[in-house]
């Protein structure tokens, strides 16, 4: 059993990530905003007395500097829990880079083995509040779905909302559902949050549909185990080369099945986010004079809490958030 005062430390992690990440806001660099993301959630861990593995992270040793899959991270003293973690320094590097709603940081622990290991590709998803818990199938197509949502919900197809990444992939599968008179909320990138939003009533959103990350359907199934969600997820094919990644991946030759929540993510986790750029469900950084304000929400499967953090950051005190690298590389005269 995790200690549930880990959920705090974990908090610690993605509001540096976050606080790093927002000074880049607007500034139309994408690359750098996840850089200082990557490199403040990196530090952070140091403190964190786990004995952590990367399992869903930047890419495989070769493609990412830090916080690639297999990184061992963490105090990593003797006696330090072994726990696989999913993270995203930065979900939604172009939302941050160009001043857009919805970007954060977020991070999933898990004991040992609570983690698909998800190769970095695309995967088909399905994802509802606890209203739908049960009632979902992704082989059975949007409408279908659809139709049962509401029939749970007690409403008409009409009534509801659905969630969409706006790709062109989705055309199709958006003009389903509007033939049924659903509601689409579109959005440019991370479905994440959009996926934790059909949790909350207060969202307006019922559903998420559509491909895209496979890292980030581990993500939201730890947010949906919290929250009390379901989420389904289908690895999405682009080549013979991306199978068989998945196959050394996951351990398995069976990587086309549906996959449910259980595959996804174990059942007791610990997921931690926090806001970079304000969205549906947190607030984002907040600058002020000599530090700043974060929002962010942290969760426990095994007790189904889920806490909301406002805190505030003194940077004299805790000089670590001033990113005077960042800053040097800004130009500032300081």
């Amino acid at each position: 059993m995790m200690d549930r005062n880990l959920a705090l430390d974990l908090v610690r992690v993605t509001e540096a990530a976050a606080i790093a990440s927002a000074k880049t806001m607007g500034m139309g660099d994408s690359h750098l905003s996840d850089q200082q993301a990557v490199g403040a959630m990196r530090a952070a861990f140091d403190a964190l007395e786990i004995h952590g593995t990367v399992r869903i992270g930047e890419g495989e040793r070769d493609e990412a500097p830090m916080l690639f899959i297999g990184e061992e991270v963490g105090r990593r003293d003797e006696d330090d829990p072994k726990m696989d973690l999913a993270l995203d320094p930065l979900e939604g590097t172009s939302l941050c880079a160009y001043g857009f709603p919805g970007a954060l940081s977020v991070i999933a622990m898990a004991p040992e083995g609570g983690f698909l290991h998800a190769p970095d590709i695309y995967m088909d998803k399905v994802a509802v509040g606890p209203v739908g818990r049960g009632v979902i199938d992704l082989a059975a197509g949007a409408t279908e779905n659809l139709r049962r949502l509401a029939r749970a919900k007690g409403v008409k197809p009409r009534e509801l909302t659905a969630i969409v990444l706006d790709r062109p992939r989705h055309h199709e599968l958006m003009a389903e559902i509007r033939a049924l008179g659903v509601r689409i909320r579109l959005i440019t990138d991370g479905d994440v949050q959009a996926a934790i939003a059909t949790c909350n009533e207060s969202t307006g959103i019922d559903i998420l549909f559509g491909v895209g990350g496979a890292p980030e359907g581990v993500l939201a199934a730890a947010a949906m185990r919290c929250m009390g969600g379901d989420i389904q997820g289908q690895l999405h094919f682009k080549e013979d080369s991306q199978v068989e990644r998945a196959r050394r991946l996951m351990g398995t030759d069976d990587v086309h099945r549906v996959l449910q929540m259980g595959d996804l993510a174990g059942e007791e986790v610990l997921f931690a986010a926090t806001g970079v750029t304000t969205g549906d469900m947190l607030r984002g950084v907040r600058f002020v004079k000599g530090g700043c304000e974060t929002h962010s929400m942290v969760m426990r499967s095994r007790s189904g809490t889920v806490r909301f953090i406002d805190a505030t950051h003194d940077f004299e005190r805790k000089p670590s958030y001033t990113s005077e690298g960042l800053l040097e590389r800004m130009g500032d005269e300081e």
